[in-house]
């Protein structure tokens, strides 16, 4: 069926819906819009569903949400005898409204569904599919995306984003799905008068919260007095965060107003992603302001947190990077002054996110494992450990782009486990009379100048989709041998599973298959390369070490021109 035949189909079947009708009526003279609606479906992957509010096939809406959960309803029913799920949602628009409609859809499969009555951070639901015994679970979010996106993320019995394996199944399901013909046509007041629908009670979020109190490890004597900044982005985070701050001492906590309330426009915050200086513009005036020492932001799901500290020269943000080495020495540090470090002790990060980690983890004598992009891999190595028998190896994880977990009570990232641990370093830091920023540098002198760049190229619709397909190929079949002046010693193409060394010696990759490029550089330097799983995006991971920070940050900053200029000249 072509794109414009799917368009007069949804223009018939849609004109009981206002919003989604009236959005195809008035394109109907634009066939560029009518095909970037339409040239194809929205991508179901390891993180499930994510993409533009709107209407088509292309887009977020009740109808592409309704697929999906047709399609994870029949994969449930064909992998377990009497399927449940777990449902939470965040602020953004129309949130509530597609978790509704698939909870209504899951009921109407006979699958028992338990849902957050408001709003709840993303690793909530990581810890409730485990804590009520789930067959999955299901997170209505588009994390830090813009206002314009929404996002479907699909979570396994063990709580941890959905396998690859189990993605594909899954597609197999919804590709068998007709979007009108097929969903079953559900009253969601109806299937919570009967029961088939629940609402998680507040016992659950009691647990999640004495769980993660378990991760604690500043001790008592430690004053918790930290002037502390803390702004939701307009979304879930203000359900948790402030709460569980206060339960461990941290009660000096300002929330800025504008900020404070649930919005899915986020009106003061285009893009709330806590990585961005932009994102963190309000905290910052407001701790400005009110001369606080920490400034805490969490995306709209809850799952990342970014900081910015006071020092001589006003706020300085700390990368997710910078604190992931932070927390990771933090936590060894502690445990070990405890007595509480495990025997033969598990770190986790991803293979973008800074080798420095191994310099520190191989200082504790701790076990460092690297795998591919996305905390369910991270979330994945602690059901590894527990399949043995010893989930309490698994000491901390970390991805650069500001995910942390330092406990096995969910298999996702956790800003709220995580916004605790950062004050409990901050207020045990700041009591020997240093600043988290002196740490960093003692850091830096002990195992290195190590700075990191991101790069983000945006592709819309499908000729900038197929153009970064092409830049990928290019660069999988003709590996440049030198970058920005520094020989590319091997490459590590994830999609073949090989690293090719520069005299040609192959070694296999024993990691999943990926459409990822990794290159390892002169004088220790990387560069990896992949299109992002959730956005539209060619993303570009740059590591350089060197004596000093000026020589690390002028190697980072060559290479990053080197792929700025490759891109501009595709």
């Amino acid at each position: 069926m072509s794109f414009m035949e799917t368009y007069r189909r949804w223009l018939e079947e849609t004109v009981d819906n206002e919003e989604i009708h009236g959005e195809l009526v008035s394109v109907q003279e634009d066939p560029a819009a009518i095909e970037d609606r339409f040239y194809r479906e929205l991508e179901f992957g390891t993180g499930g569903l994510r993409g533009v509010l709107g209407a088509g096939s292309n887009r977020m809406n009740v109808y592409t949400v309704g697929k999906a959960t047709q399609g994870y309803s029949n994969y449930l029913k064909k992998n377990f005898p009497a399927p449940s799920v777990a449902i939470a949602y965040d602020s953004r628009i129309h949130s509530d409204l597609f978790a509704q409609t698939a909870a209504a859809i899951f009921a109407a499969n006979g699958i028992q569904v338990h849902l957050y009555p408001k709003l709840m951070p993303t690793p909530s639901l990581s810890f409730a599919v485990r804590d009520l015994h789930c067959s999955g679970g299901i997170v209505i979010t588009a994390s830090h995306n813009p206002a314009k996106y929404n996002g479907y993320k699909v979570y396994g019995s063990d709580g941890c984003q959905i396998t690859t394996e189990a993605a594909k199944a899954i597609q197999q399901e919804i590709d068998q799905v007709d979007a009108f013909a097929d969903v079953p046509k559900a009253d969601f007041r109806a299937q919570l008068q009967s029961g088939q629908i629940t609402y998680i009670g507040e016992d659950t979020v009691e647990r999640y919260l004495a769980v993660i109190a378990t991760a604690s490890v500043l001790p008592a004597s430690v004053s918790r007095e930290v002037s502390i900044v803390y702004t939701p982005l307009n979304g879930t985070g203000i359900s948790c965060v402030p709460r569980c701050l206060k339960e461990h001492g941290f009660t000096n906590i300002t929330i800025p107003d504008e900020q404070k309330d649930p919005d899915g426009n986020f009106p003061t915050c285009p893009y709330p992603n806590p990585e961005i200086r932009e994102a963190l513009n309000v905290g910052l005036a407001w701790a400005e302001k009110i001369g606080s020492d920490l400034l805490l932001a969490t995306d709209p799901d809850c799952d990342r947190v970014g900081v910015a500290v006071k020092g001589e020269n006003g706020y300085t943000l700390i990368s997710g990077n910078e604190m992931g080495v932070l927390l990771l020495d933090f936590v060894c540090k502690m445990r070990l002054a405890a007595g509480t470090m495990p025997e033969r002790p598990v770190a986790v990060k991803t293979i973008v996110t800074t080798p420095m980690a191994a310099r520190i983890a191989e200082h504790y004598g701790v076990e460092l494992r690297d795998v591919l992009t996305g905390f369910k891999f991270i979330g994945e190595q602690i059901g590894y450990l527990e399949a043995e028998g010893h989930p309490e190896r698994y000491i901390f994880g970390f991805e650069e782009s500001y995910g942390y977990l330092s406990g096995s009570f969910v298999r996702d990232k956790d800003a709220v486990n995580a916004s605790l641990l950062i004050c409990e370093m901050f207020a045990y830091y700041r009591a020997q009379g240093q600043s988290l920023l002196d740490v960093l540098e003692e850091l830096y002198k002990t195992y290195g100048y190590y700075q990191s760049r991101l790069l983000s190229f945006t592709f819309e619709g499908s000729a900038g989709f197929a153009k970064m397909q092409a830049l990928m190929s290019t660069l999988r079949e003709h590996a440049p041998e030198e970058i920005a002046g520094y020989s590319v010693e091997a490459v590590g193409d994830y999609q073949q599973s090989v690293l090719v060394r520069r005299d040609e010696m192959q070694e296999e990759i024993h990691l999943p298959k990926s459409n990822v490029l990794r290159f390892f550089l002169s004088g220790g330097l990387e560069a990896v390369v992949r299109p992002s799983g959730t956005e539209p995006k060619l993303k570009v991971y740059v590591t350089a070490i060197g004596a000093s920070r000026e020589k690390s940050c002028d190697a980072a900053e060559a290479i990053s021109k080197h792929f700025a200029a490759w891109v501009q000249g595709a």
